[in-house]
């Protein structure tokens, strides 16, 4: 029995060191949120049996849970690199035909061929219409429709863009040569009910489960949405001292059950050799 406990402990100080590597791993990543694995006891025994003479059985993984705490804003001398201040999320689309929505915290967006605001990946940035005061009108994420850059001025095709600005709402500005102004939407922003319920899919985005509940939509300053920042990324919140010292402590662990297996073996060995 011993022999089976030690090594539930060594599975699970092997997925405690699998988890602490791929934080280390991603200390670079834009919008990379560390994950923490998480672990309980398993015990069992009959209706009949005293329970104070029984040992537990081992521990079993309960989950490894990501943590969406904010991280380090880094200013850059982009525009379009937007940092969230918050706890929103931007709402991205795939390209069609499943046109899959996903929700990120890497803002590190650019333009493509096509002139639509994209993200690492090539996912189109998400906008809500706005009326003549900046206001969105709707909140649905039916009616978001991709940002798109136009290369002239509605009023005067002579008239080249000249400049993008984005506010700490969200408000989508440009700018063109002949000074006129023209809003293009407000970024739309998700929040959900269990964050920690979100289904990762890599390069910072995710998914929402039955188990994060529905996507809230809404713009930023909006609730716990927070503030788009323009010219800043997110950091990992990856700590790298914390997970160093986290894997120290999971490598003694690995360390100890290794040893409490060979005690084993070497208690087993000794009966059998009994004449």
């Amino acid at each position: 029995m011993s022999f089976y406990t030690s090594l539930s402990g060594l599975k699970a100080a092997q997925t405690d060191l699998g988890a602490i590597s791929n934080n280390l791993a991603n200390v670079g990543s834009t919008g990379f949120k560390r994950s923490r694995a998480q672990f309980g006891d398993l015990f069992a025994s009959s209706p009949t049996q005293s329970t104070k003479m029984t040992a537990g059985q081992g521990v079993r993984l309960n989950g490894v849970v990501q943590q969406f705490t904010q991280g380090t804003l880094e200013a850059s001398d982009k525009t379009l690199d937007l940092g969230i201040a918050g706890e929103g999320f931007f709402v991205v689309r795939g390209a069609p035909p499943r046109a899959e929505v996903t929700y990120t915290r890497n803002g590190a967006f650019g333009v493509d061929a096509n002139r639509n605001v994209v993200d690492t990946i090539g996912s189109k940035l998400q906008v809500l219409p706005v009326d003549a005061n900046g206001n969105a009108t709707s909140t649905a994420l039916s009616d978001a429709q991709d940002l798109v850059l136009p290369a002239n001025s509605p009023t005067d095709p002579t008239a080249t863009l000249a400049n993008v600005s984005i506010g700490i709402d969200g408000l989508v500005t440009a700018t063109y040569a002949d000074g006129s102004t023209q809003m293009l939407g407000k970024v739309a922003m998700a929040s959900f009910t269990a964050v920690e319920g979100l289904r990762p899919v890599g390069d910072a985005h995710w998914q929402s489960t039955g188990e994060s509940g529905a996507a809230l939509i809404n713009t930023a300053t909006n609730g716990p949405l927070g503030s788009i920042r323009s010219g800043a990324l997110e950091r990992a919140n990856v700590d790298v001292t914390e997970e160093l010292v986290a894997l120290i402590s999971a490598q003694r662990n690995f360390q100890a059950n290794a040893k409490a297996i060979e005690t084993a073996k070497n208690m087993t060995q000794a009966v059998i050799n009994i004449n």
